[in-house]
């Protein structure tokens, strides 16, 4: 489940950022609007829940397997990674694309492209470096990583 909802959110950005990228660079009110309008149907309806899914399998995941939340680096790091690119969602991404939609909506032109573009540039980049560390399995344990696995004397 984990994998699923996480290639969700990865896919969901990509499509934010597709969107992001025509309501910047079209000439033509129409598709900027529509494609902000697009933007904040997937935030709102699409990509909160798939973020707590991903945040909740993820640390259920950690937490039912050898590799523990706070055992390997690569894991606490996607673990705080995660929780960040979720904690941006709900207080940058969205607010950005409802203030493009309600500029857009009223006539005029998108107020500012980074409203539109920064946040699935961003959580992009998260979730290709996430996905990166999720197959190299890079830096070793943790300090409480070591002590668990040292037996005992």
């Amino acid at each position: 489940m984990h994998v699923t909802v996480s290639a969700c959110w990865l896919g969901l950005s990509l499509g934010l950022l597709a969107l992001g990228i025509t309501a910047a660079t079209t000439g033509s009110p129409a598709t900027v609007e529509a494609s902000v309008r697009a933007m904040k149907l997937f935030a709102d309806w699409l990509l909160l829940p798939v973020a707590f899914l991903t945040l909740l399998s993820g640390l259920l995941l950690s937490l039912g397997t050898k590799w523990g939340l706070a055992r390997y680096r690569w894991v606490y790091t996607k673990f705080w990674l995660t929780l960040a690119t979720t904690t941006a969602t709900v207080f940058a991404l969205r607010p950005g694309v409802n203030s493009a939609v309600t500029a857009v909506a009223a006539g005029g032109p998108l107020p500012d492209a980074g409203d539109v573009l920064f946040g699935p540039v961003v959580s992009l980049s998260a979730y290709a470096f996430m996905t990166v560390i999720s197959v190299l399995k890079p830096w070793g344990k943790t300090r409480r990583g070591r002590k668990r696995s040292q037996p005992f004397a």
